[in-house]
């Protein structure tokens, strides 16, 4: 039996299962995270969760109460979030000198790498890139993105 892919999810996924201003990324989003949720496979980071809370309790953003983005955000410890270390500083680094990325997308995409994750959801990387052979980045909202079913389980 075959272990679970599991799937590091960016803020901005987060963001849109909660954003009605556009239903269909809002319902790729929600059913990523369900099925994640289900199969126990989504991984996260404080880095994550900490940029969620900011856009989603951010008045010119998504505008929620706090008291929901909390909740949201406690919830979501199940998802076994990655902590800041020497470790994901160094892979931090390494990720940015050999792909060129900002040092916010390198420490996302490191603590992916940390997460032994094989799929990385984000809007904000190249869709299909694959870094340092073992992680894909997958934009969800991508025309040719596959559906969350067959990554999750």
């Amino acid at each position: 039996m075959s272990s679970p892919r599991l799937v590091f999810v960016d803020a901005n996924i987060l963001a849109y299962a909660r954003d009605a201003r556009d239903p269909r990324k809002k319902a790729i989003a929600l059913d990523w995270l369900f099925c994640l949720a289900q199969g126990r496979t989504g991984r996260l980071s404080w880095q994550v969760l900490s940029e969620f809370y900011a856009l989603a309790t951010h008045p010119k953003k998504l505008a929620m109460p706090v008291a929901a983005v909390q909740a949201d955000v406690l919830s979501l410890q199940h998802w076994q979030p990655i902590v800041p270390c020497a470790d994901l500083f160094k892979t931090a680094w390494d990720v940015q000198d050999r792909y060129g990325f900002s040092w916010w997308d390198s420490t996302i995409v490191a603590a992916a790498i940390l997460a032994k994750c094989k799929i990385l959801l984000s809007e904000d990387l190249q869709h299909e890139q694959v870094v340092n052979s073992t992680l894909q980045i997958i934009d969800p909202f991508a025309p040719n993105a596959p559906a969350s079913g067959g990554y999750s389980q």
